[in-house]
């Protein structure tokens, strides 16, 4: 199995980076391979609405963007992750969503549901606020925007309270982490026996 992350943190080393990569160990320890994108690494401008994507081959803009289409085809499934921001997804996650419209067809049916159809996904959010159920409707909205696209959601997790302190620091936290990894890996909910 492979296995994307994207980490739609501006910061490459914080709680939303840590937090996917957990997921990643977790899933390499069950025998996936993995790759993390960091967003504050790459060039992915915002999509121009050109609708170029209908008409060609996909997306028209040359950027970093390019190679992430690539993986994203080839690989099982993504594990996508934002900080909460202004009670939304960052704004490097919602440049990479947005691009994700050169995925889909003008009936609106993704165009990689024909070579991996129901491509696996884990969500995770992290925000500041101490309140799991504060944003709860916007992650309910951000779900269905993914399954829209019909990835199959196979885990949402929220990181709380993160200003006042490091995600790393939560033990039950990095566990929860690394057994829904293990778990996306071995494709089922049973847990492999070490």
């Amino acid at each position: 199995m492979k296995i994307i992350g994207f980490n739609a943190s501006p910061r490459k080393s914080g709680n939303t980076a840590w937090a996917i990569g957990q997921i990643l160990e977790g899933a390499a320890e069950a025998g996936a391979g993995t790759r993390m994108f960091n967003s504050g690494e790459l060039n992915i401008n915002p999509c121009k609405g050109c609708l170029g994507c209908v008409k060609g081959d996909g997306c028209v803009v040359a950027d970093d963007m390019r190679p992430i289409y690539a993986e994203l085809k080839e690989s099982d499934a993504l594990v996508f992750g934002s900080p909460l921001y202004m009670a939304q997804m960052s704004g490097q996650a919602k440049v990479f969503t947005d691009r994700l419209f050169a995925q889909i067809t003008p009936r609106f049916s993704p165009r990689f549901k024909e070579e991996n159809a129901g491509k696996k996904l884990i969500l995770v959010f992290t925000q500041g606020n101490p309140d799991q159920s504060k944003f709860q409707a916007y992650y309910d909205y951000t779900k269905s925007m993914f399954q829209m696209l019909e990835f199959d959601v196979q885990d949402f997790i929220v990181a709380t309270g993160t200003r006042s302190g490091q995600a790393s620091d939560n033990i039950e936290l990095r566990d929860l982490l690394r057994e829904s990894g293990r778990k996306l890996a071995l494709g089922s909910t049973q847990l492999a026996v070490n």
